[in-house]
Protein backbone atom coordinates (compact mmCIF):
# COMPACT_ATOMS: atom_id res chain seq x y z
CA UNK A 1 0.00 0.00 0.00
CA UNK A 2 0.86 3.67 -0.16
CA UNK A 3 -0.98 5.16 2.79
CA UNK A 4 -1.25 8.94 3.29
CA UNK A 5 -3.23 11.33 5.50
CA UNK A 6 -6.38 10.54 3.49
CA UNK A 7 -7.91 7.87 5.73
CA UNK A 8 -10.86 7.14 3.47
CA UNK A 9 -8.61 6.62 0.44
CA UNK A 10 -6.39 4.35 2.56
CA UNK A 11 -9.42 2.31 3.59
CA UNK A 12 -10.62 1.92 0.02
CA UNK A 13 -7.14 0.83 -1.11
CA UNK A 14 -6.77 -1.66 1.74
CA UNK A 15 -10.28 -3.04 1.23
CA UNK A 16 -9.65 -3.58 -2.47
CA UNK A 17 -6.30 -5.33 -1.92
CA UNK A 18 -7.63 -7.51 0.91
CA UNK A 19 -10.60 -8.49 -1.26
CA UNK A 20 -8.32 -9.40 -4.17
CA UNK A 21 -6.10 -11.52 -1.91
CA UNK A 22 -9.13 -13.32 -0.45
CA UNK A 23 -10.53 -13.93 -3.93
CA UNK A 24 -7.18 -15.46 -4.88
CA UNK A 25 -7.57 -17.97 -2.07
CA UNK A 26 -5.95 -16.35 0.96
CA UNK A 27 -7.42 -17.48 4.27
CA UNK A 28 -5.18 -15.06 6.15
CA UNK A 29 -4.35 -11.55 4.96
CA UNK A 30 -2.05 -8.97 6.57
CA UNK A 31 -1.67 -5.26 5.82
CA UNK A 32 1.33 -2.94 6.43
CA UNK A 33 2.22 -0.71 9.36
CA UNK A 34 0.20 2.53 9.46
CA UNK A 35 -2.45 1.07 7.17
CA UNK A 36 -5.11 3.61 8.06
CA UNK A 37 -2.99 6.77 8.33
CA UNK A 38 0.51 7.84 7.29
CA UNK A 39 0.34 11.61 7.33
CA UNK A 40 1.63 14.48 9.50
CA UNK A 41 2.46 13.03 12.89
CA UNK A 42 1.15 16.04 14.79
CA UNK A 43 -2.31 14.88 13.65
CA UNK A 44 -1.79 11.20 14.39
CA UNK A 45 -2.80 11.33 18.05
CA UNK A 46 -5.84 13.52 17.30
CA UNK A 47 -7.10 10.99 14.77
CA UNK A 48 -6.44 7.92 16.93
CA UNK A 49 -9.17 5.37 17.76
CA UNK A 50 -9.54 3.12 20.81
CA UNK A 51 -9.01 -0.62 20.41
CA UNK A 52 -12.58 -1.05 19.25
CA UNK A 53 -13.10 2.27 17.53
CA UNK A 54 -14.05 3.12 13.97
CA UNK A 55 -10.83 1.90 12.37
CA UNK A 56 -10.63 -1.58 13.95
CA UNK A 57 -14.40 -1.95 13.66
CA UNK A 58 -14.48 -1.77 9.90
CA UNK A 59 -11.47 -4.05 9.46
CA UNK A 60 -13.16 -6.56 11.76
CA UNK A 61 -16.34 -6.30 9.70
CA UNK A 62 -14.33 -6.91 6.53
CA UNK A 63 -12.71 -10.02 8.03
CA UNK A 64 -16.19 -11.32 8.86
CA UNK A 65 -17.56 -10.47 5.41
CA UNK A 66 -14.70 -12.30 3.66
CA UNK A 67 -14.52 -15.08 6.31
CA UNK A 68 -10.77 -14.69 6.72
CA UNK A 69 -8.25 -14.09 9.46
CA UNK A 70 -7.02 -10.51 9.02
CA UNK A 71 -4.10 -8.67 10.58
CA UNK A 72 -4.47 -4.89 10.53
CA UNK A 73 -0.70 -4.36 10.37
CA UNK A 74 -0.94 -1.31 12.56
CA UNK A 75 -3.05 1.74 13.30
CA UNK A 76 -2.86 4.63 15.78
CA UNK A 77 -4.59 3.35 18.92
CA UNK A 78 -6.01 5.94 21.31
CA UNK A 79 -5.67 5.62 25.06
CA UNK A 80 -8.96 4.85 26.74
CA UNK A 81 -9.85 4.05 30.32
CA UNK A 82 -7.10 2.01 31.92
CA UNK A 83 -4.88 1.88 28.82
CA UNK A 84 -1.21 1.97 29.87
CA UNK A 85 -0.16 5.02 27.84
CA UNK A 86 -0.90 8.73 28.23
CA UNK A 87 -3.71 10.47 26.38
CA UNK A 88 -1.23 12.86 24.72
CA UNK A 89 0.24 9.90 22.85
CA UNK A 90 -1.10 6.90 20.96
CA UNK A 91 0.17 3.36 20.47
CA UNK A 92 1.29 1.84 17.17
CA UNK A 93 -0.90 -1.25 17.36
CA UNK A 94 -1.42 -4.43 15.31
CA UNK A 95 -4.83 -6.06 15.58
CA UNK A 96 -5.60 -9.66 14.60
CA UNK A 97 -9.20 -10.49 13.69
CA UNK A 98 -10.78 -13.91 13.32
CA UNK A 99 -13.23 -14.83 10.53
CA UNK A 100 -16.07 -13.91 12.90
CA UNK A 101 -14.76 -10.33 12.94
CA UNK A 102 -13.75 -10.45 16.61
CA UNK A 103 -10.35 -9.34 17.91
CA UNK A 104 -8.16 -12.35 18.72
CA UNK A 105 -5.01 -10.47 19.79
CA UNK A 106 -3.47 -7.02 19.68
CA UNK A 107 0.17 -5.97 19.91
CA UNK A 108 1.66 -2.56 20.68
CA UNK A 109 4.98 -1.84 18.99
CA UNK A 110 7.82 -2.19 21.50
CA UNK A 111 10.77 -0.60 19.68
CA UNK A 112 10.05 2.94 18.50
CA UNK A 113 11.77 4.46 15.47
CA UNK A 114 13.88 7.36 16.81
CA UNK A 115 16.70 7.96 14.31
CA UNK A 116 18.82 10.71 12.84
CA UNK A 117 20.62 9.51 9.73
CA UNK A 118 23.08 12.18 8.41
CA UNK A 119 21.77 13.40 5.09
CA UNK A 120 18.78 11.09 5.39
CA UNK A 121 15.83 10.37 7.65
CA UNK A 122 15.34 12.25 10.91
CA UNK A 123 12.38 10.92 12.82
CA UNK A 124 11.14 10.54 16.41
CA UNK A 125 8.29 8.07 16.74
CA UNK A 126 8.41 8.39 20.53
CA UNK A 127 7.22 12.01 20.21
CA UNK A 128 3.72 10.73 19.43
CA UNK A 129 3.77 7.05 20.40
CA UNK A 130 4.14 5.19 23.66
CA UNK A 131 6.09 1.93 23.46
CA UNK A 132 4.37 -1.34 24.25
CA UNK A 133 5.89 -3.89 26.60
CA UNK A 134 4.15 -7.21 25.98
CA UNK A 135 5.18 -10.07 23.70
CA UNK A 136 2.24 -11.48 21.76
CA UNK A 137 1.85 -14.91 20.17
CA UNK A 138 -1.53 -15.78 18.66
CA UNK A 139 -2.69 -19.35 18.09
CA UNK A 140 -4.57 -19.76 14.79
CA UNK A 141 -5.66 -22.74 12.65
CA UNK A 142 -2.76 -22.09 10.26
CA UNK A 143 -0.01 -21.69 12.87
CA UNK A 144 1.17 -19.67 15.84
CA UNK A 145 1.80 -16.02 14.92
CA UNK A 146 4.49 -13.95 16.63
CA UNK A 147 3.55 -10.29 16.31
CA UNK A 148 5.98 -7.42 15.71
CA UNK A 149 6.05 -4.14 13.78
CA UNK A 150 8.73 -2.64 11.50
CA UNK A 151 11.63 -1.28 13.64
CA UNK A 152 11.25 -4.33 15.90
CA UNK A 153 12.96 -6.18 13.04
CA UNK A 154 16.37 -4.86 14.14
CA UNK A 155 16.11 -6.56 17.54
CA UNK A 156 16.64 -10.31 17.10
CA UNK A 157 16.13 -10.99 20.80
CA UNK A 158 12.44 -10.15 20.35
CA UNK A 159 12.01 -12.87 17.74
CA UNK A 160 13.97 -15.40 19.77
CA UNK A 161 11.57 -14.72 22.64
CA UNK A 162 8.56 -15.17 20.32
CA UNK A 163 10.12 -18.38 19.02
CA UNK A 164 10.52 -19.68 22.58
CA UNK A 165 6.81 -19.00 23.10
CA UNK A 166 5.96 -21.23 20.15
CA UNK A 167 5.80 -18.84 17.19
CA UNK A 168 6.01 -20.55 13.79
CA UNK A 169 5.13 -17.49 11.70
CA UNK A 170 6.68 -14.09 12.42
CA UNK A 171 4.69 -11.03 11.37
CA UNK A 172 6.57 -7.85 10.39
CA UNK A 173 4.11 -5.26 8.99
CA UNK A 174 6.24 -2.25 8.10
CA UNK A 175 6.77 1.21 6.69
CA UNK A 176 10.51 0.67 6.20
CA UNK A 177 12.27 3.73 4.85
CA UNK A 178 13.59 3.67 1.29
CA UNK A 179 16.97 4.94 2.52
CA UNK A 180 17.60 1.90 4.72
CA UNK A 181 15.30 -0.58 3.01
CA UNK A 182 17.36 -0.92 -0.14
CA UNK A 183 20.24 -2.37 1.90
CA UNK A 184 18.70 -3.78 5.07
CA UNK A 185 15.10 -4.91 4.47
CA UNK A 186 15.54 -8.31 2.82
CA UNK A 187 18.72 -9.36 4.69
CA UNK A 188 17.12 -8.65 8.07
CA UNK A 189 13.89 -10.47 7.18
CA UNK A 190 15.75 -13.50 5.88
CA UNK A 191 17.98 -13.54 8.96
CA UNK A 192 14.97 -13.58 11.29
CA UNK A 193 13.47 -16.48 9.28
CA UNK A 194 16.71 -18.50 9.34
CA UNK A 195 17.55 -17.81 12.99
CA UNK A 196 14.11 -18.83 14.20
CA UNK A 197 13.33 -21.46 11.55
CA UNK A 198 10.01 -19.74 11.01
CA UNK A 199 8.01 -18.21 8.19
CA UNK A 200 8.24 -14.43 8.01
CA UNK A 201 5.35 -12.41 6.56
CA UNK A 202 6.26 -8.79 5.89
CA UNK A 203 3.56 -6.57 4.32
CA UNK A 204 5.05 -3.15 3.65
CA UNK A 205 4.23 0.41 2.76
CA UNK A 206 5.66 1.58 -0.58
CA UNK A 207 6.24 4.95 -2.22
CA UNK A 208 5.87 8.54 -1.08
CA UNK A 209 3.69 9.66 1.81
CA UNK A 210 2.65 13.11 3.03
CA UNK A 211 3.81 12.53 6.60
CA UNK A 212 6.61 15.09 6.64
CA UNK A 213 9.08 12.62 8.18
CA UNK A 214 9.54 9.22 6.56
CA UNK A 215 8.54 10.63 3.14
CA UNK A 216 9.12 7.40 1.20
CA UNK A 217 8.86 3.71 2.05
CA UNK A 218 10.84 0.90 0.43
CA UNK A 219 8.00 -1.54 -0.19
CA UNK A 220 8.96 -5.02 -1.46
CA UNK A 221 6.45 -6.90 0.69
CA UNK A 222 7.54 -10.52 0.96
CA UNK A 223 6.92 -13.94 2.41
CA UNK A 224 9.96 -15.95 3.48
CA UNK A 225 10.07 -19.63 4.40
CA UNK A 226 11.91 -21.11 7.43
CA UNK A 227 14.95 -21.91 5.25
CA UNK A 228 15.31 -18.22 4.47
CA UNK A 229 14.02 -18.40 0.91
CA UNK A 230 11.77 -15.64 -0.46
CA UNK A 231 8.77 -17.60 -1.73
CA UNK A 232 6.58 -14.64 -2.72
CA UNK A 233 7.09 -10.90 -3.05
CA UNK A 234 5.74 -7.67 -4.50
CA UNK A 235 8.71 -6.55 -6.55
CA UNK A 236 7.67 -2.89 -6.67
CA UNK A 237 4.59 -0.72 -6.37
CA UNK A 238 1.21 -1.60 -4.89
CA UNK A 239 0.01 -5.22 -4.83
CA UNK A 240 -0.02 -8.37 -2.75
CA UNK A 241 2.07 -11.50 -2.31
CA UNK A 242 0.47 -14.92 -1.89
CA UNK A 243 2.01 -18.17 -0.64
CA UNK A 244 1.15 -21.35 1.21
CA UNK A 245 2.22 -21.90 4.81
CA UNK A 246 3.55 -25.44 5.33
CA UNK A 247 4.04 -26.13 9.04
CA UNK A 248 5.49 -29.55 8.25
CA UNK A 249 8.37 -27.70 6.60
CA UNK A 250 8.91 -25.76 9.83
CA UNK A 251 9.00 -29.02 11.81
CA UNK A 252 11.34 -30.76 9.35
CA UNK A 253 13.85 -27.91 9.43
CA UNK A 254 13.71 -27.67 13.21
CA UNK A 255 14.31 -31.42 13.52
CA UNK A 256 17.19 -31.39 11.01
CA UNK A 257 18.99 -28.47 12.69
CA UNK A 258 17.72 -28.37 16.30
CA UNK A 259 18.94 -24.86 17.08
CA UNK A 260 16.62 -24.48 20.05
CA UNK A 261 18.20 -27.49 21.76
CA UNK A 262 21.73 -26.31 21.01
CA UNK A 263 21.42 -22.86 22.56
CA UNK A 264 23.93 -22.10 25.33
CA UNK A 265 23.23 -18.42 25.98
CA UNK A 266 19.87 -17.38 27.40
Amino acid sequence: MTSTSDEEANWQSAKELIGRAAAAGAGFVATPECTNYLGPHAEKVKRADPLWGWTPERYGALAKELKIHLLLGSYNERSEGASPFPAKKCANTSVLFGPDGKILKSYRKIHLFDVNIPGGVKFSESATCEAGGELVVAKTPFGKLGLSICYDLRFPELYRALNKRGAEILMVPSAFTAATGKDHWEPLLRARAIENQSYVLAPAQVGKHDDGGLKESWGHSMIIDPWGQVIASVSDGVGFALAEIDLDRVRRIRRAIPVAKHRRLF
